[in-house]
């Protein structure tokens, strides 16, 4: 399952306030008018303006509608909104809708639904977890916020879009002082004369059940999602007992609902009262939206262009840090707190500490050519397997070679992970001869897996029942296999929904579960010990050649 968190923010400054110039700061990226929903019927182009985090990973979502009394207004103005989102970990979107008098209700509701269903559809592009929704909005703005989180599944609210079989639905809504009963909304609004009728298609006196239908009190069910209303008790737009009345609606139906009351403020909040209701909502937010805490440092060796060793948090996807490893194939997370990893253009293995300062290397000068994987053994020792001559070698911490093994006739055979059994045995990889080879410290073959033909095995661990796990190629495979060579478990495979290509590196969790290293996909996957996908960190931009899992650990 994809970890992805989703939320809307409807806003408005006032009914047609001209947005200031803007500009992107450094740590985010900016993508500019991305359309969601084509021309259609006389209807514009609808497009939305999208603001994310620089780094990798994949973040909650945030969309920001602008207000404007249905009528005007401009996308662009929350864009200083959606960069502060997004600096604080979110994908803020500032999407368009159509206005009125041309377009009546449920036109608008119909447009931010399909703008919740093209991010959804289109989550890997814009980095967001897409499980999770929420909708916030201001002023007019709040109104279509409400609808989309009391009218979860409702057909007749839907409307048209491209994206039919992605969901609108929405988990939580933040109401920035945006009207809920459409009828009492006139007693204390100065503009509500002016904006309703021509959204509902006539007056009050005329069009009441009209004004009922586009009023989201009316659709409250238990079936709600939680609400956070922040309003000044001054507005003289859309009076402070709108909220209050929409507050009581939704406890009565067994609704969470949570009221920031701004003493004295009016329909825009400045100074002190905007820095209040940011906090408001970024709590709020982050109560709903944000995936759990980050529990594993998961490291990453990146054998692309990008030629580095990450670490990053899981499942949050945050990078951690980064050093270069010169398009190393192999890391492992040491007990310590140290690492330990290739480094592929000098020809060394490099251990780091918590600081990622180098503290050991062994490498030409301890005979080390090409190494490929690298293992730091219980007894403090590291293996090393190197190209060179298909040899893995042991040292001791002073660099003296313990113990050698060679298989000169498999040197071009690409040998992959080299790693050291429980027994005191050897398992070598080699991908294109499809075998992995077990050997005993006196250098004598013990063990021969064959795959199936064209199945290209990358790294083989041995567990404690004695089964041994191999990470497959082409489509990416985990197989189980026992002493016999019979398959007893697999994880992906082409009969099965995990759709996996290239499984270059594989680590095993502490609850029995597995993350995977999917190497072409450029992405990384963690499943169940039943083969589930439970997370992924998709559309990554490193080739991740070997993966390692060690306890959280912030950045130093």
């Amino acid at each position: 399952m994809k970890l992805t968190v989703f939320c809307m923010i409807f806003g408005a400054r006032s009914l047609f306030a001209q947005p200031a110039p803007f500009q992107a700061p450094p740590d985010v990226i900016h993508e500019q008018n991305v359309p969601f929903l084509p021309s259609r019927a006389q209807s514009p182009v609808l497009a939305m303006d999208v603001i994310r985090p620089r780094a990798a990973g994949s973040y909650p979502g945030v969309v920001l509608i602008h207000g404007g009394g249905f009528s005007g207004g401009d996308r662009k103005s929350m864009l200083p909104m959606a960069a502060k989102l997004a600096q604080s970990g979110y994908v803020a979107a500032a999407v368009s809708y159509r206005f009125t008098p041309r377009f009546q209700f449920p036109a608008q509701v119909h447009d931010v639904k399909a703008a919740v269903r093209f991010l959804r559809t289109n989550a890997a592009r814009f980095s967001l977890h897409p499980e999770k929704m929420c909708a916030v909005g201001q002023s007019a703005g709040g109104t279509l916020a409400l609808f989309l989180g009391v009218t979860r599944g409702l057909a007749r609210f839907e409307g048209w879009s491209d994206y039919k079989d992605a969901s609108s639905r929405v988990d939580c809504v933040v109401n920035f002082y945006g009207p809920s009963d459409l009828i009492t909304v006139y007693a204390g609004s100065r503009d509500a004369p002016e904006k309703l009728p021509s959204l509902v298609g006539g007056p009050l006196p005329f069009a009441r059940d009209e004004h009922l239908r586009a009023s989201p009190l009316q659709w409250v069910t238990p079936e709600a999602a939680p609400v956070l209303s922040i309003h000044g008790t001054l507005d003289l737009n859309v009076p402070y007992h709108q909220s209050l009345s929409l507050q009581e609606r939704l406890r009565a139906a067994g609704v969470e609902a949570e009221l920031e009351t701004v003493e004295r403020a009016g329909h825009e909040f400045h100074g002190a009262d905007a820095d209040r209701a940011h906090r408001a909502l970024l709590l709020f937010l982050d109560k709903h939206m944000k995936p759990s805490p980050d529990r594993w440092t998961v490291l990453l060796s990146d054998h692309g262009a990008g030629a580095k060793l990450v670490a990053v948090g899981w499942p949050s996807g945050r990078i951690l840090w980064q050093v270069p490893n010169d398009r190393g194939l192999d890391v492992q997370a040491l007990p310590n707190g140290h690492v330990i990893f290739t480094n592929d253009a000098k020809s060394k293995v490099v251990e780091i500490d918590e600081h990622q300062k180098e503290v050991w290397t062994a490498g030409p000068e301890q005979g080390l050519r090409k190494p490929y994987s690298v293992q730091r053994l219980p007894n403090g020792n590291t293996l090393v397997g190197d190209v060179d001559g298909a040899r893995v070698v042991e040292l001791s911490a002073e660099g003296k070679q313990v113990w050698k093994w060679e298989n000169p006739g498999m040197a071009g055979l690409w040998p992959r992970m080299a790693r050291r059994t429980d027994a005191g045995t050897t398992l070598v990889a080699y991908q294109q001869a499809g075998e992995v080879w077990e050997i005993n410290q006196a250098g004598e073959t013990v063990w021969r897996y064959k795959t199936a033909k064209g199945r290209l095995p990358y790294q083989a661990i041995r567990l404690t029942n004695g089964n041994t796990l191999i990470g497959l190629v082409d489509p990416g495979e985990v197989v189980e296999v026992n002493s016999a060579g019979q398959i007893v478990r697999s994880i992906g495979g082409a009969d099965s929904p995990l759709r996996l290509s290239w499984i270059a590196g594989l680590a095993l969790l502490p609850d029995g579960g597995l993350m995977l290293a999917d190497f072409t996909s450029r992405r990384v996957v963690e499943v169940d010990a039943a083969g589930r996908m439970v997370r992924e960190l998709a559309d990554i931009p490193w080739s991740v050649a070997s993966i390692a899992v060690a306890p959280y650990a912030p950045p130093q």
